[in-house]
Order: structure tokens, then C-alpha cells, then sequence
């Protein structure tokens, strides 16, 4: 799963990049630094776009969609769940959001991350980066919904590319194409499903080595 991205370009570059309309937002790096759900209390934001009308919009929700499982120890406890990746797009719990174009939307992203499968030299995985060099800025396919709390978001996954696989063979983000954003946003579901692929592994890079605390990328994918 992936449970770590970084998003460092400013709001004015969103705003060209995904189409959004001025007046921008004040042109500053938000958020800064890496973005991961804590899966706790205390919710992560992060920025996404959707469609409003006719317009796109930027704004401000919470990673991880709340959900409620029952407990490991007690199964007649449940629990609160905040679950970033959606995988299984028949699961009932995504279907709603999947088939509403209001309730879609792209996730900005500059660079995304997945742990290696051994340890380093340390004793922990290394953390490695992805991106696509041709494209400073990208966008995963995701979705949201209003929540007690926050309106919430989650990205699509699919099976890995070649880049990707050596290093997390479970699955990889889904990266939309510039001219796949729209389609996205305002088509309907049935016409969708060959976005939901494997980016071109040819058009990515792998780069950096870094280590990071495991406990701030954990999060369940579940269905």
C-alpha cells in the first residue's frame, strides 16, 4: 500500500497544472513535508481537487476514510479504522463514492513512496521514492466523502508496474495521465475502469534510499 506521498508544489503550480481558476490561494508549499495518516486522533490533511459546476476547486481534507471494523480481541468491539488505499472497487464501502463524479477526485502529488522488502543495514526497510520526471506535479485517481470529523479522501490502487514491483509487488498507486483528469472527474464509472492500470513504468524513476520511522506509514487496507 502506499501510505506515504509528498506534495511540494505551490498552489499557484496546482492551479495551472490542474486547471483551477484564479483568484489562486496564497502561493506557499502546503502542507510541508512528507504526508502520512496518522490513523489516530489526530487527523493528516492534505490538498486534493474537485469539481465544482463547471469549475475545479482546490481544498483541504483528511487522508483516510473512517470505517468501522471489529476488534481483533473482541469482535463485538468496534473500532475506528482510517483507510487510505482503495483496492477492492467492488467492496460496497467504496462503491458510492466510485459511481458519483462529485464525490471523485485527483490527489496531487509530486513523489510517492513505498518501503523496501528487507531491512538495511539499520534493521529498517529503506524508504524509496517514486516519481515521474516529465511531470513535476501529477495526480492520483481518488475519492472522498463528508465524515463526522473532516471530509476524508483515499486513492485507487492497482497492480504494480515494472518499477515498482521489485520493490512492493502488492500494488501501486493509481497515476491518472494529464488528459485522463478530466475524464476522471465528470465521467461515468462504467466508462472509468481502464484508467484503474498500471502507470507506464517506462515514464517513472525510482530515486533516494532514506529511512524513515516505520510507526508514521501504517495504515490498513481493508475489503
Amino acid at each position: 500500500m502506499c501510505n506515504r506521498y509528498r506534495m511540494t508544489a505551490k498552489e499557484v503550480d496546482l492551479a495551472v497544472t490542474f486547471g483551477i481558476r484564479p483568484p489562486y490561494e496564497k502561493d506557499e508549499e502546503y502542507p510541508v513535508g512528507d504526508i502520512f495518516p496518522t490513523g489516530k486522533k489526530t487527523p493528516f490533511y492534505g490538498k486534493v481537487i474537485v469539481q465544482d459546476g463547471t469549475e475545479r476547486k482546490l481544498e483541504r481534507m483528511e487522508w483516510g476514510v473512517p470505517t468501522q471494523v471489529p476488534s481483533a480481541r473482541d469482535p463485538s468491539v468496534k473500532l475506528t479504522k482510517y483507510v487510505t488505499n482503495v483496492r477492492n472497487l467492488n467492496s460496497s464501502f467504496w462503491r458510492s463514492m466510485l459511481t458519483t463524479p462529485a464525490r471523485r477526485c485527483l490527489v496531487p502529488v509530486t513523489a510517492f513512496s513505498e518501503y523496501g522488502l528487507a531491512p538495511g543495514e539499520d534493521g529498517k526497510k529503506p524508504l524509496h521514492w517514486f516519481d515521474v520526471p516529465s511531470r513535476p506535479v501529477f495526480a492520483f485517481a481518488g475519492i472522498w466523502r463528508p465524515t463526522e470529523r473532516a471530509n476524508a479522501y483515499g486513492f485507487l490502487t492497482t497492480e504494480p508496474n515494472t518499477i515498482v514491483a521489485p520493490i512492493h509487488p502488492k500494488a501501486m498507486p493509481v497515476i491518472l495521465h494529464d488528459e485522463d483528469s478530466d475524464r476522471w472527474l465528470t465521467a461515468p464509472w462504467d466508462d472509468l475502469k481502464d484508467l484503474v492500470a498500471p502507470y507506464p513504468s517506462q515514464l517513472m524513476r525510482v530515486e533516494g534510499l532514506v529511512t524513515a520511522d516505520a510507526d508514521n506509514a501504517r495504515s490498513p487496507v481493508l475489503f
